[in-house]
């Protein structure tokens, strides 16, 4: 029982990745599924796609790997956060399509919230924002409009969970309804300074709180898989949102370290330790993992669109056909075109916190064409990249905090892109660190269920196996970086007016 199965439930894909005793990659398994677009700003899931997809993948991992079910010592779970599902308690029959965190139908009720001035108790208790991104207003939505859900809900009959918790219920066959603090405090239900679900909040959204899953830590006891899944029951012992498991994948564990991750969306991550540092630059506080009953916080900005951002030039515009031909246009591209594409495709995330502003497209001539789109899109990345740590380490010293984000740390898909980590680097005017290992988020679960287990080490240990393949230094002369990311400040303007 050496093995650790890592399921990794993202926004496009659902994989599982076997790792070794050693937390090398043994075998690993993907499968894509659809996205579903019913309206303008909205954005689904069929929650049957999110299941068969994990549980295929887990079993084609396991063969892959030639593995027996007695090899396997535990699951380690990480999924995209903020997606929110409401299911029949004892069927498991959802009773609407998962609502994507990328989902923007809630803009009004979080604008009244806003105009109400109950956007500040929530996030004095939350540490975040009345914006539709979080589940809460979600959960809401589905109470509201799918006929008797709240009734049903006040009987009992519904649970809520995000991604997690609902493959928790399908692996553990409707045994445990849990979640880990990590993608409780994305809900805009939980109190992170005083760790429960808050009535307040769920009285404000009335929100029946039987609902609500059971609160653990990231590395815990979660339940057993059913035995017909894998041949036996395996103990599910770890649990962390995405961005969670990213920084504990890259080893973030001392206050000041920060990673970003570049998958659908970009996410930045800042360990500020005990202390829930309060943010007056609009970057959310969140909880970065909570073990052994104890929490510790970051700072966190999201950027709704990254790699999405690929994904547009290939389905969208189709003058793409693999994500990999961004950088060879990136680099033929005109360097007497200053292009600026602002990614807004479901509003802007921090620190703008824009929810109606949509993309666009500046600085467009005649001889534009797809090697100037192609670079604008990376370059959004970096630039949308600078905005947010910009803010993190304005907050971060306003708390007494010292050397915030020195050197970034990232992973995710893009992340193997040398052009865009190196524009990355240029626009930041700071070193970049690219891990050998870019399978940091599954590690990241992999490594709270291992050690959970007993199989891996202590975190101590876990921090010096990280391993550097290569840094980006800045090579971008001064006065050019001010020119671009004057431009960028400009396009972000004139969208947002409009």
């Amino acid at each position: 029982m050496t093995y650790i199965l890592a399921i990794d439930q993202g926004t496009t894909s659902s994989r599982a990745i076997i790792f070794d005793e050693r937390m090398q990659v043994k075998a690993s398994a993907q499968e894509e599924f659809p996205q579903h677009f019913p309206a303008s700003g909205w954005v689904e899931h069929d929650p049957n796609d999110l299941w068969s997809t994990t549980a295929g993948t887990c079993r084609a991992a396991i063969e892959k790997a030639g593995l027996r079910p007695q090899d396997i010592a535990a699951v380690g779970i990480t999924n995209q956060r903020e997606t929110t599902l409401v299911w029949d308690a004892k069927t498991g029959q959802p009773v609407y399509n998962a609502i994507v965190w990328q989902d923007r139908r809630t803009a009004d009720f979080c604008r009244s919230l806003r105009a109400a001035g109950a956007d500040v108790v929530i996030t004095q208790k939350t540490g975040l924002l009345a914006d539709p991104y979080f589940s809460g207003t979600k959960l809401k939505w589905i109470l509201d409009h799918v006929d008797g859900a709240r009734a049903r809900a006040m009987r009992g009959e519904l649970l809520f969970g995000t991604v997690d918790s609902y493959l928790i219920w399908k692996l553990t066959g409707g045994q445990s309804h849990v979640t880990d603090a990590t993608n409780a405090a994305r809900t805009l239900l939980y109190d992170i300074h005083k760790g429960r679900w808050s009535r307040t909040i769920c009285d404000m959204f009335d929100i029946p709180m039987e609902m609500l899953p059971e609160v653990r830590d990231c590395a815990a006891d979660f339940g057993f898989t059913r035995p017909d899944l894998f041949g036996r029951p395996v103990p599910i012992l770890g649990v962390a949102g995405d961005q969670q498991a990213a920084t504990i994948g890259q080893a973030c564990f001392q206050p000041g370290m920060l990673k970003s991750t570049y998958g659908t969306g970009c996410f930045a991550l800042l360990n500020t330790g005990k202390t829930a540092v309060r943010s007056t630059h609009q970057l959310l506080t969140t909880i970065a993992y909570q073990l052994n009953g104890t929490p510790t916080y970051a700072l966190e900005g999201s950027i709704f669109v990254a790699g999405a951002v690929v994904q547009w030039l290939r389905d969208g515009l189709g003058v793409i056909r693999t994500a990999a031909e961004t950088q060879r246009l990136a680099e033929s591209a005109d360097p007497h075109q200053s292009v600026v594409l602002v990614p807004a495709f479901v509003g802007l995330g921090a620190p703008y916190w824009n929810a109606e502003c949509r993309g666009a497209v500046f600085g467009l001539t005649r001889n534009s064409g797809p090697a100037e789109l192609a670079r604008a899109a990376l370059e959004s990345v970096g630039f949308q990249t600078r905005d947010l740590l910009d803010a993190m380490r304005a907050d971060w010293q306003a708390e007494g905090g010292d050397g915030a984000g020195a050197t970034l740390r990232v992973d995710g898909g893009m992340s193997a892109s040398d052009w865009t980590m190196q524009f990355l680097s240029d626009i930041l005017n700071a070193p970049v660190d690219r891990p050998k290992g870019l399978e940091t988020t599954a590690l990241g679960a992999a490594w709270l269920a291992g050690q959970r287990a007993g199989v891996y080490p202590d975190m101590a240990e876990f921090a010096a196996t990280w391993a550097l393949e290569r840094t980006f230094g800045p090579q971008m002369p001064a006065d050019e970086r001010q020119t671009k990311y004057a431009a960028w400040k400009r396009a972000v303007a004139a969208t947002l007016s409009v």
